[in-house]
C-alpha cells in the first residue's frame, strides 16, 4: 500500500525569485546603512521590504510612484514643520487634508502606490520630526529619507536584474467603485490616520513609532469589514515578528558587534518570512507584518552594543494597543459615515 505524503504549498519560480530579491534587498539597505552610519536604519531597512514586497513587478510607472511619494512626503513635512509647527490646530486640519488626498489615490486606484507608500512615509516622518529637540533641523531627517528611497530604488534595479521573472505576471485590475464608496473610504481613513498623528503628539509617545506605522498600516485594506482582519494579521504578525527578533537576539548574544551575523540573521528571516507572505497571496498580511516588524526592530534598534530585548517587548504591547484603539475608531468612524447617502459604502453594505 503506497503512502501518499501531503506537501505545504511551494513556491513557484516568480514567487521563489520575489522571495530572494525581499530578503536581498532589505539585507543590502541594511548593511549599507550601518557600515556608513547613517541615522534613521528604519528607512533603508523597511523600504525595501515595501517596494519589493508589495509590488512584485518593476517597471518605470514603479519607480515613478515611488519617488514622488518621497518627495511629496517630504515637501509636505518641510512645510508643515517650517510654517505651520506652533500652530497645532491648523497643523492638523493639514495634516488631515494631505491624507486626504493620498487615500484618495488609494481608493480610487488611480496611483495606489503612491498613494500607500506617501502615507507610511508621510507618518513616519512627521512622527520623527515632531520630537526633534528645539534649535535642532529636521533636513538631516529629510535627507535621510530620500537617500533611503534612492537606494531602495537602485537596489530593487539590481534585485529585479539578479532575480528576474521567469514568466510574465498577470495584471491586476481595480475593481470600479461607486463615488460614494470612495468618499467613505477617503474620509474614514484619513480621520483615524490624523486621530492617530494627534495622539502621539499629544500623550508625547516618542518611542513609539512601530505602534503609530502600525494603527496606518491597517488602513491599507480601506474600509471596516477589510480593517478588522487587517488588524488581527497585523496583530499576529507583530507577535511572530518581535518573537523571531528575540530569538535572533538570544541567537546573537553578545557578537551583534560583528556585523556580519546581524546580516545574515537578516537575511534567513526576512526570506523565511517573505515566502510566507508571498504564498500568502502577496497582500499585507501576517508575514507583510513579520517582515516589517523586525525590519524596523533591525533597522532602528539593532547595533553593536545596542539589545532588542525591551524593543520587541515594547514594541508588541504597544502595537496591540495601538491597533485596538484604531479598530475601535475605524468602527466609529465607518457608522457615522454610513449614516449619509453620500458617504455610505456600498460595498460591504
Amino acid at each position: 500500500m503506497s503512502k501518499v505524503v501531503s506537501q505545504g504549498p511551494q513556491l513557484d519560480s516568480n514567487g521563489l525569485r520575489q522571495a530572494l530579491r525581499i530578503a536581498g534587498g532589505c539585507t543590502i539597505g541594511f548593511t549599507i546603512s550601518k557600515l556608513m552610519n547613517w541615522p534613521n536604519g528604519i528607512f533603508f531597512t523597511v523600504y525595501p521590504m515595501l517596494l519589493l514586497g508589495m509590488v512584485p513587478t518593476f517597471s518605470r510607472a514603479v519607480i515613478t510612484q515611488f519617488i514622488a511619494s518621497a518627495a511629496f512626503s517630504a515637501f509636505v513635512v518641510l512645510i508643515m514643520q517650517g510654517l505651520f509647527s506652533h500652530l497645532p490646530v491648523v497643523m492638523t486640519l493639514l495634516v488631515f487634508a494631505v491624507f486626504c488626498i493620498l487615500f484618495y489615490q488609494m481608493s480610487s486606484g488611480a496611483a495606489f502606490l503612491f498613494g500607500a507608500l506617501g502615507v507610511v512615509s508621510l507618518s513616519i516622518q512627521l512622527h520623527f520630526s515632531s520630537y526633534v529637540d528645539q534649535g535642532s533641523s529636521i533636513y538631516p531627517l529629510i535627507l535621510s529619507n530620500g537617500l533611503a528611497i534612492f537606494l531602495t530604488a537602485i537596489i530593487a534595479a539590481i534585485m529585479h536584474g539578479i532575480f528576474p521573472d521567469v514568466t510574465a505576471r498577470p495584471g491586476r485590475a481595480m475593481p470600479t467603485k461607486a463615488k460614494e464608496s470612495i468618499r467613505h473610504e477617503v474620509l474614514l481613513c484619513a480621520s483615524v490616520a490624523t486621530l492617530s498623528f494627534v495622539v502621539f503628539q499629544v500623550f508625547d509617545l516618542n518611542d513609539s513609532i512601530s505602534a503609530q506605522a502600525a494603527s496606518v498600516l491597517i488602513l491599507f485594506s480601506l474600509c471596516w469589514k477589510a480593517a478588522g482582519m487587517a488588524a488581527w494579521q497585523r496583530a499576529i504578525g507583530t507577535l511572530i515578528g518581535c518573537n523571531a527578533a528575540l530569538l535572533s537576539q538570544l541567537l546573537l548574544y553578545s557578537h551583534s558587534d560583528f556585523l556580519l551575523f546581524p546580516i545574515i540573521t537578516l537575511w534567513i528571516l526576512s526570506f523565511i518570512f517573505a515566502r510566507f507572505h508571498i504564498l500568502g497571496g502577496g497582500i499585507p498580511g501576517i508575514g507583510f507584518g513579520v517582515l516589517t516588524t523586525f525590519g524596523i526592530l533591525f533597522g532602528n534598534y539593532l547595533g553593536p552594543g545596542q539589545d532588542l530585548v525591551y524593543s520587541a517587548l515594547y514594541r508588541f504591547s504597544s502595537v496591540s494597543v495601538a491597533i485596538i484603539l484604531s479598530l475601535c475608531a475605524v468602527y466609529v468612524m465607518h457608522h457615522i459615515l454610513n449614516r449619509f447617502s453620500v458617504t455610505r459604502h456600498h460595498t460591504f453594505d
